[in-house]
């Protein structure tokens, strides 16, 4: 069995257990942790987690923000001063990126089809390193999680620390991890 297998696998024990109801925003929250060389695999088997989730009696809708940033961009003003002087990108990044993808996230978990039984899976996190911080966009949207997000992280957990594509400093965060190391992650089956 490779190790998107036991990804889901792992998934599908945790999401069948009965949901507290009275959870906050943050506590609703799931990571699948998975090694960022298995981004493209993972986004193969995606069907997976879309069919545990079901088998579980759950709803299932996904949000991909692989293209986020390249939307964004085409629809910003002065879009070809940026590429000239990028530097000057930096405030715009800081006052209305973020926001952006917040309201992307918040378009599926506000959709009609969205309720306290559904999960949303997150995908394409990776594409927001350098422009957005995980965390900055969990604290953003954890008000609107009415059932469960998964989000899709290619990085590390460790210590109650994550870390997106191995690289910025981890921060704490209430989710739950689901790894596929036995010594990490809060959820092990």
């Amino acid at each position: 069995m490779g190790r998107i297998d036991r990804l889901a696998e792992r998934y599908k024990s945790y999401i069948a257990l009965p949901w507290q109801k009275d959870l906050a925003g943050a506590q609703r929250a799931i990571f699948v942790v998975y090694d960022k060389a298995d981004e493209r695999r993972l986004r193969a088997r995606k069907d997976l987690f879309a069919l545990s989730t079901a088998e579980t009696g759950h709803g299932w809708l996904e949000c991909d923000l692989t293209q986020v940033f390249a939307q964004w961009m085409a629809a910003t003003d002065y879009r070809d001063s940026y590429f000239e002087s990028p530097e000057d990108l930096e405030l715009k990044l800081e006052d209305d990126f973020l926001e952006h993808v917040a309201d992307r996230v918040r378009e599926v978990l506000n959709s009609p089809d969205a309720d306290e039984n559904s999960v949303v899976g997150v995908f394409g996190i990776a594409t927001l390193f350098g422009f957005v911080r995980v965390s900055e966009l969990m604290n953003e949207i954890e008000r609107d999680i009415r059932g469960r997000v998964v989000v899709f992280f290619p990085g590390e957990y460790e210590n109650s620390n994550y870390r997106l594509l191995d690289a910025r400093d981890g921060w704490n965060y209430l989710a739950v991890p689901i790894t596929l190391h036995e010594d990490r992650g809060v959820y092990e089956v």
